[in-house]
């Protein structure tokens, strides 16, 4: 059976500014989009199928969006919009642009990445286009606009494309696949440091992320180096190290609101950052006169 693409679009203030050129390869339709969105425009897209978008060229005042209770994200020039996840778009300022949307048949597109773990085609990407994605996706729209190459000429552009943009190039430092995207570091640290005062399961952050416990893991270390438990242990020690100016806060009360244990946990986390307990670390650096009582600062034991 052809594949035939859907989409349930709605926009606002936008228009095409050239007539649509568009072309079939096995699995795909590529198409190549010239509009205009004036300030205040935008839309909202769904489709059945995975799309992946690069712009081309314009746009600086174009913000988007894969989740309604997610923040506005500007500067992007590629994504990766998995089949049944929503995309919002809105123009803080009016601008032209043009971009590449390739609409994915979601069976040859599995088979084509099948060595590769399900959740990279389930995650929605939100990013910077690197040099090499603009120079693949730029290639693809010259052979939608004025087709030069064969058929599997095409189809290996579009390949390295995906290979760049999943993040399925060559394995990180330590083995690890590409990292995870930057959206989903940034709605994964801003759910930790809202819930830094309790524990925080590694399950609870591949829910969030909509990822599983060892996808996350793998993403978490080829993007930070260390598993999701120590990048959590960081983030509470970091928030302890704030609070400790603060004179009227014990190292107990303090430890509670990190989310450690006791003092004793927070102290023995600080000693192994720092070299010296979390009482030693704040007298040095507050207290004007270490040899006096530091009053209501408690010195770790």
């Amino acid at each position: 059976m052809t594949f035939m693409p859907r989409m349930t679009a709605e926009t606002r203030a936008i228009r095409t500014l050239r007539p649509l050129r568009w072309r079939r390869w096995p699995g795909v339709i590529a198409d190549v989009w010239h509009v205009h969105g004036e300030a205040g425009g935008g839309g909202f897209y769904s489709a059945p199928d995975p799309r992946l978008v690069v712009f081309l060229g314009g746009g600086e005042g174009l913000q988007l969006r894969a989740s309604d209770g997610e923040p506005w994200q500007g500067d992007v020039s590629v994504m990766y919009v998995p089949a049944h996840v929503p995309l919002w778009s809105r123009f803080e300022t009016g601008g032209s642009f043009a971009h590449l949307d390739l609409h994915l048949d979601s069976g040859p597109l599995r088979q084509r990445l099948r060595d590769q773990p399900r959740e990279a085609l389930t995650t929605p990407r939100l990013a910077r286009a690197t040099p090499m994605i603009e120079a693949l996706a730029r290639m693809i729209a010259d052979e939608v606009e004025r087709p030069l190459r064969p058929d599997l000429s095409s189809d290996g552009l579009l390949s390295s494309l995906l290979s760049e943009v999943l993040d399925l190039g060559p394995p990180a430092p330590g083995g690890e696949r590409g990292g995870l995207p930057p959206h989903l570091l940034q709605r994964l640290e801003a759910h930790a440091r809202a819930a830094l005062h309790r524990r925080i399961t590694s399950a609870e952050l591949a829910e969030v992320a909509g990822l599983s416990e060892s996808w996350l893991t793998r993403g978490f270390r080829a993007s930070r180096g260390q598993t999701p438990q120590k990048w959590l242990m960081t983030l509470r020690i970091d928030a302890a190290e704030a609070m400790m100016p603060d004179a009227k806060l014990s190292l107990a009360e303090i430890a509670a609101a990190c989310g450690f244990a006791d003092q004793a946990h927070l102290t023995r986390a600080f000693r192994a950052r720092h070299g010296e307990t979390p009482g030693e670390w704040r007298r040095r650096r507050f207290v004007p006169d270490a040899s006096k009582p530091a009053g209501p600062i408690q010195a770790g034991h």
